[in-house]
């Protein structure tokens, strides 16, 4: 499927409030189709906040959200995800009491469009269980499908749930802190895996390993005190001077 060119999905001056909190004041960003668009800040930066407002799990308070052309400011998640919006978690959300296969099988739209008991019938479909089986093969998990869930190490559960996002049939892919919890190894594998993917998928990250991000996207968006204090190529950050005087100098 190749991708389009242009912008894809914009964030137009979004800001959000719990309370007498300010947790966005004004983001703003765009994210090109196929490209790797990474966000980044220190903890309670308002990352994670900004990837729940952009695909409508908290509305936002002022500003527009675009998708395609598309203002989808305010709608559900599910109404998000129906247009091509697809996320994974900071926190894993995954049925362990299955099998690999069942947790994507349960994740793709002709899943949720069977009626009666759809988890009996879906066995007996050999069209879900090849679509199911293509989603695992894009994330190298083709050879564990019928494992049980909970039997997969940390990493592949982290690679599983992105299959999952990825049972949606996305446009754009949303990953929060994809790396976290991983070794070395399994990082490396998620970095490789993550290549792989854009070649089919437009992809933004949160990512609190810097290295990791700076190695992969190809625009990065700064975010601290709920705004977008920088923005750029790797290359572009490296040279900025807030970036060299922060922490994240030593990194980039």
């Amino acid at each position: 499927m190749p991708l389009l060119e242009g912008t894809l999905f914009e964030a137009r001056g979004i800001q959000k409030r719990f309370g007498a909190r300010v947790v966005l004041e004004n983001i703003t960003l765009k994210i090109e189709a196929g490209s790797v668009h990474g966000i980044m800040g220190p903890n309670g930066a308002g990352k994670t906040t900004c990837f729940h407002v952009l695909t409508g799990f908290h509305a936002p308070d002022a500003g527009q959200i675009v998708f395609d052309g598309k203002d989808i400011t305010g709608l559900k998640p599910h109404a998000i995800a129906r247009l091509g919006v697809s996320r994974s978690f900071q926190i894993m959300n995954l049925f362990d009491d299955t099998v690999v296969i069942e947790n994507v099988m349960l994740a793709l739209p002709a899943f949720r469009a069977i009626s009666g008991n759809p988890l009996r019938e879906s066995f007996s479909d050999r069209q879900l269980i090849d679509a199911a089986l293509a989603v695992l093969d894009q994330v190298n998990l083709g050879g564990r499908a019928w494992d049980n869930a909970k039997s997969l190490s940390y990493g592949d559960r982290r690679v599983l749930e992105i299959a999952v996002a990825l049972a949606a049939e996305p446009r754009i892919l949303f990953l929060d802190e994809p790396t976290a919890g991983l070794g070395a190894e399994a990082t490396r594998a998620l970095a490789a895996l993550i290549r792989k993917l854009r070649q089919r998928y437009t992809i933004c990250l949160i990512e609190h390993d810097m290295r990791f991000l700076f190695n992969l996207a190809d625009r990065i968006s700064v975010v601290h005190w709920g705004q977008v204090i920088a923005e750029g190529t790797p290359a572009e950050l490296r040279a900025n001077k807030w970036v060299a005087r922060s922490a994240l100098g030593e990194v980039a």
